[in-house]
């Protein structure tokens, strides 16, 4: 017997190297996806969060003022 005859056909390679490669765009698309959620979360936070009275934006404010 050869290793050839062991391993089988071909096909079955094929299918299990289109599975992996399937997998990981997969993996890829989901990690993507969570970290534009993590993402948005932050802003959301941030900006739900009110102005320190030390800014930068308020002490200009208050120069003008």
């Amino acid at each position: 017997m050869s290793v050839e005859e062991t391993a089988g056909p071909p096909g079955p390679k094929a299918l299990r190297l289109l599975y992996f490669v399937g997998a990981g765009f997969i993996c890829t698309a989901a990690i993507n996806k969570w970290r534009e959620l993590e993402r948005k979360a932050v802003l959301k936070k941030e900006q739900q969060l009110p102005p320190t009275p030390n800014s930068p934006d308020n002490t200009v404010q208050n120069a003008i003022d």
